[in-house]
């Protein structure tokens, strides 16, 4: 092999190719990092946005319920999927005949779906499970009455719920 030059001369330009090649090195991980990370921040960003979006949708807007249980039938089976939207309460407020989801309050955990049959201080007539005793109740202060459709087989205000 034939150099022209000294080999100090030969021994700079490796230096040269090497630092050059070093810095390209170096830079290619730093813009590799940069766009890894930018879309795992990206990646992150959209997650946090959609996820308040469906926070919100399914919180103010409403969101899909099954209904299980054979206390609204024959208007819902058991089993029934609904959309239970809760933005007429905002504007109309609950009135009688509306059909609602509430927390059940044996389980807050599940759902009970119900009938409004009385809101606060109205009087009801309410039936004792045997048919023949009647009695009269009031709906306290911040309250609805709730019944089933299906009133032989549903627990409901009736039994103090």
């Amino acid at each position: 092999m034939f150099f022209s030059g000294s080999l100090a001369t030969a021994l700079k330009i490796e230096c040269i190719v090497e630092q050059t090649y070093g810095q390209w090195w170096q830079s290619l991980h730093r813009t590799m990092l940069r766009g890894v990370l930018g879309k795992t921040f990206r990646l992150i960003g959209y997650t946090i946005q959609y996820g308040c979006i469906a926070h919100c949708a399914f919180e103010y807007i409403g969101g899909v319920v099954m209904c299980s249980g054979p206390s609204m039938e024959p208007t819902i089976q058991n089993s029934d999927i609904v959309f239970a939207e809760n933005l007429s309460r905002h504007f109309y407020g609950i009135q009688r005949g509306d059909i609602v989801i509430a927390k059940s309050p044996t389980d807050p955990k599940s759902n009970i779906c119900k009938r409004v049959i009385g809101l606060e201080g109205d009087k009801i007539l309410t039936n004792s499970p045997s048919d023949f005793f009647k009695s009269h109740s009031y709906v306290p202060t911040g309250h609805v009455w709730l019944e089933g459709d299906n009133l032989q087989n549903s627990t409901d205000s009736r039994f103090g719920l």
